[in-house]
Parts: C-alpha cells; sequence; structure tokens
C-alpha cells in the first residue's frame, strides 16, 4: 500500500519498492536486493524517525571505489529520504564484476 505525502512537497516514505528502484535508476546494478529490517527495530526511539533497510548493490559504477566512496554514492541516491524516511541503512556495495 502506498502512503501519501505527510505535506506538499514532501518525499513519500520510503518501502523495498522504493528502495529498490531509486538503487536502480542510479547505478543500472547486475544486482540490488533490499531488506527492510524496520519490524526487528521498533519500539526504539529512531524507529518513528523511519525505516530500516539492508542493501545490497552490484555495479560496474563502483569499480576503482574505495568502501567509503562506494557508500557515499549509494546515500546520495536514497538522500531524499535519508533522516527522513530512512533512519538507518547498512550497506554491501560491491564492483561488478567482482
Amino acid at each position: 500500500m502506498s502512503v501519501p505525502p505527510a505535506t506538499p512537497g514532501a518525499v513519500a516514505p520510503p518501502d523495498v519498492a522504493r528502495v529498490q528502484a531509486a538503487l536502480a535508476a542510479a547505478f543500472a546494478p547486475a544486482s540490488v536486493r533490499v531488506r527492510d529490517d524496520s519490524a526487528a527495530h521498533a519500539g526504539h526511539a529512531g524507529a518513528r524517525a523511519g525505516g530500516h533497510f539492508h542493501v545490497t548493490v552490484v555495479s560496474n559504477r563502483f569499480v576503482g571505489l574505495v568502501t567509503r566512496e562506494r557508500h557515499r554514492l549509494v546515500y546520495a541516491a536514497l538522500a531524499a529520504w535519508m533522516g527522513t524516511g530512512i533512519h538507518a541503512l547498512s550497506i554491501e556495495a560491491r564492483p561488478f564484476p567482482e
């Protein structure tokens, strides 16, 4: 079920499909997987600030980049949700071919 933005101009909260689509658009990955771990964090203060996601992206855009640079690219691709719809993000970003 899609949740509309809370205020005009606001970004709709992310779900697995939205996160996966954003990563696919940014990286044309050989592989992208997104797991919503939010239920495992229900009840702690940050859970109200957004979801908890684990992403695995394999893309030739990561060739020659160190882990920190790969993670920055992933954060940039999801920037609209960072701090508002995504509270925690676990990232596996690997080059293709490995």
